[in-house]
């Protein structure tokens, strides 16, 4: 007999397959886990109101009778995902604000805008700031410590970048005249409030309020230049720390430790005031320079005939907006319109020279 004998003869006899093999039981008995997440239609939309330590503070039915704050926690599937400040996220369980209860945030809707800084301008890695704001109020003071128009130049160029108009509110003129300060942002479309003018004591508060009215206004500010006296003056329950200037070194202490968004409620109706910790500086290495020249529309009709390429700077060749300033085709203004854009496009002039690789 041949061994293929054999092998018919072992056809004949029962074999293995895989049915035979023995499968560990599962010892915790649950189900296996798998990337197929709930829908979760019964979700509701909530203002992301602050963030502290993990924790979520959301408005749930904004803007109803009902309205409340719940506490919340995110999801673990969005645990690489930034959640801040104005953000509109999707919240499930247990909404109702009671003490001890604890909801959860499962998604986040798409952002009108964000505003985003870095820790300087050679460094790429975002810090988000704000989402869904649509102002920006820039707050300075007059002296003690002293204006600083570039700070300022470049929170112009990140609401900006972002699409948010600014607003610039001018502190303590008491102290110090601001019209030479001012005066560096003539070109600009921009609208300023200073406390102490025509007849008024402290801030106008009312005229600004009129301001956030329908908007959710981000501030911002160097440490020290009143930014938390005028939140405290426009929404009297936020109770927003203060503090001073220290007389040696000029520089503020930073009162405010974390973002939180605000109901503000005046006569002419109500906004968000979102307001943010003091910096002393703010990084652009995320802005695109080509948003600033968009900002500025006629300017930009105008530059679609400079050669490419072109840096709108005063030493760039050929340039079609310094010639259009030039022979007065942009009336009176246009020469502070254009000195503006130029300061603002030279701080990305500065980021290149400043970036790895390249000399000083």
């Amino acid at each position: 007999m041949s061994w293929l004998d054999d092998l018919d003869d072992d056809a004949d006899e029962p074999g293995f397959d895989e049915t035979d093999v023995r499968v560990r039981p599962n010892p915790k008995a649950n189900r296996p886990r798998t990337k197929r997440r709930p829908a979760h239609a019964d979700a509701q939309i909530a203002r992301v109101l602050g963030v502290d330590r993990g924790r979520y503070t959301v408005l749930v039915d904004e803007d109803d009778d009902d309205e409340r704050s719940v506490l919340a926690t995110r999801a673990r599937e969005l645990r690489k995902t930034p959640i801040v400040t104005g953000d509109r996220a999707r919240v499930v369980g247990d909404t109702s604000g009671a003490e001890g209860s604890l909801a959860r945030i499962v998604g986040i809707e798409e952002r009108t805008s964000l505003l985003r800084r870095s820790a300087d301008d050679t460094d790429q890695v975002e810090r988000v700031i704000v989402a869904n704001a649509d102002q920006m109020l820039i707050v300075v003071a007059a002296a003690d410590p002293e204006p600083r128009p570039r700070l300022v130049d470049r929170y112009l160029v990140a609401a900006l970048d972002a699409g948010i108009r600014p607003l610039l509110v001018v502190t303590k003129t008491d102290l110090a005249d601001p019209s030479d300060f001012l005066g560096h942002f003539e070109g600009l479309d921009l609208a300023i409030f200073t406390s102490g003018r025509d007849g008024e004591k402290g801030m106008p508060v009312d005229r600004i309020g009129a301001a956030l009215v329908g908007h959710s206004t981000v501030f911002v500010g160097h440490s020290g230049v009143g930014k938390s006296t005028l939140v405290n003056a426009l929404v009297p329950e936020a109770r927003r720390a203060t503090g001073h200037v220290n007389e040696v070194t000029g520089r503020g202490r930073h009162t405010s430790s974390s973002t939180v968004s605000l109901r503000y409620r005046g006569a002419a109706g109500s906004g968000w005031v979102i307001d943010t910790p003091g910096v002393r500086s703010f990084g652009l290495g995320h802005v695109d320079p080509a948003n600033i020249l968009r900002a500025f529309t006629d300017l930009a009709e105008i530059s679609e005939e400079c050669p490419r390429g072109c840096t709108h700077l005063p030493d760039a060749p050929d340039c079609a907006i310094v010639e259009a300033v030039q022979e007065g085709r942009l009336g009176p203004g246009g020469p502070a319109r254009l000195d503006s854009l130029q300061r603002l496009l030279e701080t990305f002039r500065e980021r290149r020279e400043q970036a790895p690789g390249r000399s000083a």
